[in-house]
């Protein structure tokens, strides 16, 4: 799942980028609110963690824009201010939380859980398909009952295919899920995760659809192509 951070602490930008890994999020970092909107012109992100005091172009100049031009990416407003006014003019500008400083890195994190599950219509926080159950706040995944070990990635990789069941996903679209803009990413990267997550629960739940990408499937009895 990939984030946009606009933060120009950066101590606090630093603690989030690589805090939020093991939660299975990747993160993009940018100092200010001129880079923010370069970032939101050319990439789509699950959701923006946006600071207001920012160099160049402030943040709730940069959220109004965003609304103004329609887009419903949520946003989470990470301020120093927790006056009630400020929070009622994030809010009001077309936030969709509002978060004081300083803040506990494990709250900022389950915020963003609960907003992505309104955002995409869910209630229940649990991620379930055919035999597969996954748990974004653990972020463990369980397959017939039984509890599977897997690695940051191929984690993010099974995220993306279960929060989209029955869709195919291209290659391209799951390196952008799972890699940020300054990771290294190997040629054969998507089909080493595929193979290993085969491995660790069944050949058949992952199915590749020649030319397009993945899906997830309930059928193990499906061909592996």
């Amino acid at each position: 799942m990939r984030l946009l951070l606009v933060e120009d602490d950066y101590m606090l930008g630093n603690s989030i980028r690589k805090g939020f890994y093991p939660y299975g999020f990747i993160v993009d970092w940018t100092q200010d609110g001129i880079a923010a909107e370069a970032a939101l012109a050319v990439e789509s992100y699950a959701a923006i963690l946006l600071d207001l005091a920012l160099p160049r172009k402030g943040g709730l100049e940069v959220l109004r824009k965003l609304r103004s031009g329609s887009d419903a990416t949520p946003v989470i407003i990470m301020s120093a201010s927790d006056r009630v006014l400020n929070r009622i003019e994030g809010l009001d500008a077309g936030a969709d939380d509002y978060l004081s400083k300083p803040f506990d890195l494990d709250e900022l994190a389950a915020r963003v859980r609960a907003l992505l599950r309104r955002s995409s219509g869910r209630v229940n926080p649990m991620l379930t398909y055919g035999d597969i159950q996954f748990d974004p706040a653990g972020n463990t995944v369980s397959y017939r009952g039984k509890n599977i070990a897997m690695s940051a990635r191929e984690l993010m990789v099974l995220a993306a295919l279960i929060e989209k069941p029955g869709a195919v996903l291209s290659r391209a679209q799951l390196i952008e899920k799972i890699y940020g803009w300054n990771d290294e990413v190997e040629s054969n990267t998507i089909e080493v995760h595929i193979h290993s997550l085969r491995k660790k629960l069944a050949p058949g739940v992952i199915r590749n659809i020649r030319g397009l990408g993945y899906m997830l499937t309930d059928d193990e009895k499906l061909r592996v192509d």
